[in-house]
């Protein structure tokens, strides 16, 4: 299901809010961080977490993950790391969608107002595209979050 109020903006999915169920829960996805704050009326110093489809592509972000946890990393599942302050996951879409393939990496939040919980019309108010399957859209657990620099790996979430 594809939604959009302005058909122009269509051919352009960077400057997009997509509205979908992600690996763990329903979430906004976007490469504009700003229009993301801009939904979620979030705090502009609280960073978004980056989400790659393959470990390669977050490799060639520069992302220097400690070579004691570069195992772990590649075989997590519904997981989010922070190194030197940089939130990423590596999860592959989701949904057999052609539009998520075309977005290598995109920036993630789950899909509601700040501090409250999922509400489908609020959703769908500010998603421009929505993309769900036979299963609907769901608020599942949150991924599990761990902060790791080269000596410890500390749980967050």
């Amino acid at each position: 299901m594809v939604k959009r109020d302005c058909i122009t903006r269509f051919f352009s999915i960077n400057n997009s809010i997509i509205l979908t169920q992600t690996d763990t829960t329903v979430g906004f996805l976007s490469q504009d961080a700003k229009l993301l704050r801009e939904i979620k009326s979030r705090q502009s110093n609280k960073p978004f977490i980056k989400v790659f489809q393959t470990f390669a592509i977050a490799k060639k972000e520069h992302i220097r993950i400690p070579n004691r946890y570069k195992k772990s990393v590649r075989r997590s599942h519904t997981t989010t790391f922070i190194v030197k302050d940089q939130a990423f996951r590596v999860a592959p879409a989701h949904l057999n969608s052609s539009i998520l393939r075309k977005l290598p990496w995109s920036y993630s939040t789950s899909a509601n107002e700040s501090g409250k919980r999922f509400n489908r019309e609020f959703c769908e108010q500010k998603a421009d595209i929505i993309i769900e399957d036979k299963e609907r859209l769901f608020e599942g657990k949150a991924s599990k979050l761990y902060k790791i620099n080269n000596k410890t790996k500390k749980r967050l979430r």
